[in-house]
Order: C-alpha cells, then structure tokens, then sequence
C-alpha cells in the first residue's frame, strides 16, 4: 500500500442535457474522519451514502465536501412571504405614527431578507432521483481525484520523512562514535578538573579517581538510547514500507524519538556530544511536523 497525505484537492463537473452539477472536495489534517457537507435543497438524500462512500475510501483527515447545480432552461419561482410583509408594514405604520420613521418604500420592504423566498420549479420523482444518482456517482469520481491527490502528495511526504530518517541515523552514529562516551575520556575530564581544584595532590588516590570516573560513566551512558533509536528508525522505515493510515504510529515514534534525543542531551558529559543530541532534536522536530499530514 501507498503512503497517503491527509491533505489535497479535487473537482468534478458533469452535464447532462439541462442539468449538470460539480462537486468540489477539499481535505486537510485532522485526528479522524471528519465530512462536512453543503448539498442544495433537495439532494439532502444523498448525503448518508455519500458518508458511507467517503469512509470506504477515507480514513483520516477534515474533508469539505460542496455540491453547485446548473439547470438550464430552468427558472426558479419567487414568491412573496404575506406574513411577514404584513408584519413589517403593520410595524412601519406605527412607526411612522409616531413620528420615529418616514413611510417606507415597496422595493425597501421587499429587499428585507426573508420577504421574498425563491422556490425551485417542482421535478418528476423520477427525474430527481435519476439526478441523485447521477451526483452520487459524481461524487464517487470527485472523490477517487481526491484520492490521487493525497497519494501523489504522500509519496512526496515519504521522500521527506525517509531523508530525515536518514539524518537521524547519521546522528545516532555519530554519538555511538563520539570519544567523549568512553569511560578514558571521562577519567581524564575528571582528574582534570580535581587538580585544577586541588592542585597537584600527591595524596589523590589514584584508585579513588578511577571508581568515580566509573560512576559518572555509568551515569552518563547512553547506549540504551542510541540502541533505541536505531530501533525507531527501523521500524518507521518498516511503516513506510508498509504504507497505508500510519500516521498515528508514525507519530507515537516520533514522540519516541524527541524522547530519546531529550536524554541523550540531558546525559552528555562532553559538548560534542550535546551538539549531536541537539541536531537530533532539530530533525526529530522536522520529522513530527511532517507526519501530522499523513494518513
């Protein structure tokens, strides 16, 4: 299977003698599924197979779906809302009355939202179910564009994350490599910083200095870090490989990896070697940022 991005774009338009249509699908990022729809009066129908037909094909993001009709040679039929006009010049009357307005005009009430609704001429039951399923199987087209779109984009995105990878890979060989890890090196930071202390002390033990050199080359040990991320590196290249929606696994790594960095930066002893754990947290950040799009 590919990787699939959650975001992408996709237009379909249709027309069949008077009546054509377009749908116009957009999606971005989001934790799950998430379609919203805006159908014209009279396709409501449609809409629950429409939800069924997109989470088939979809997995994750926030999808906007917009159906536009086009009738030709159909005028639609506008009527006048009695009611409401009898209300507002019942109110305009006493208005005026009182002295707080003039006489309002014809065109002024009738431009008063609400007051003139337009109706769409009635259809042949036949015909208007013809026409759903005519948008319907539109839909399903606008939506295998849509599909395109987001893999052709998720192959982009594979390319970036599969770079990354390799640049965290790099970083983890550097600081498995760094001289500042051994416990030699670490002894002889030590004792340096003791004779700068005490000077050339004759007294110091130098058993005393090499247990403690022991000590803090335990402590500052990251060889359980950098085996891990090896790990993690293997296993998102695995996902990649694997394709389909795994975003959210790609992002609990990524969490993963931040965490591994963070330590590696918090048990240096040595600059070095925090330059590494820092680069790595720089990467790791780029790599999480680019995962928030994929399926």
């Amino acid at each position: 299977m590919s990787v699939a991005s959650m975001t992408g774009f996709a237009r379909f338009e249709e027309q069949n003698g008077d009546f054509g249509f377009v749908w116009e699908i957009r999606s971005v990022n989001g934790k799950g599924l998430e379609l919203k729809t805006r159908l014209p009066q009279g396709f409501e129908a449609v809409e629950l197979e429409m939800r069924r037909v997109a989470a088939d094909r979809l997995k994750r993001g926030n999808v906007q779906v917009s159906l536009q009709l086009r009738r030709d040679g159909e005028q639609p039929a506008f009527f006048i809302n009695q009611d409401m006009l009898a209300q507002l010049v019942e109110l305009s009357s006493r208005l005026v009355k009182e002295g707080n307005a003039t006489l309002p005009s014809a065109d002024g009430l009738l431009s008063i939202k609400g007051v003139i609704d337009v109706a769409e001429n009635p259809v042949d039951q036949s015909v208007q179910e013809a026409r759903q399923r005519a948008v319907l199987k539109g839909f399903g087209a606008a939506l295998d564009r849509l599909v395109a779109a987001r893999l052709a984009e998720g192959e982009a995105l594979k390319q970036v994350l599969l770079q990354r990878l390799d640049a965290i890979e790099s970083l983890v060989a550097a600081a498995e490599a760094d001289t500042s890890r051994s416990p030699e090196a670490i002894r002889r930071r030590l004792q340096a910083q003791v004779e700068m202390l005490l000077g050339s002390d004759e007294r110091l033990e130098a058993g005393r200095l090499h247990q403690e050199a022991a000590v803090l080359a335990a402590k500052a040990d990251v060889r359980e870090e950098i085996d891990r991320l090896a790990a993690h590196v293997e296993a998102a290249r695995a996902l990649l490989d694997q394709g389909g929606p795994i975003g959210r696994r790609l992002d609990f790594l990524s969490q993963e990896f931040n965490r591994e960095s963070n330590t590696i930066c918090s048990k240096s002893n040595a600059a070095s070697l925090t330059t590494i754990g820092l680069e790595l947290k720089v990467i790791v950040d780029q790599f999480r940022e680019q995962v928030q799009n994929i399926e």
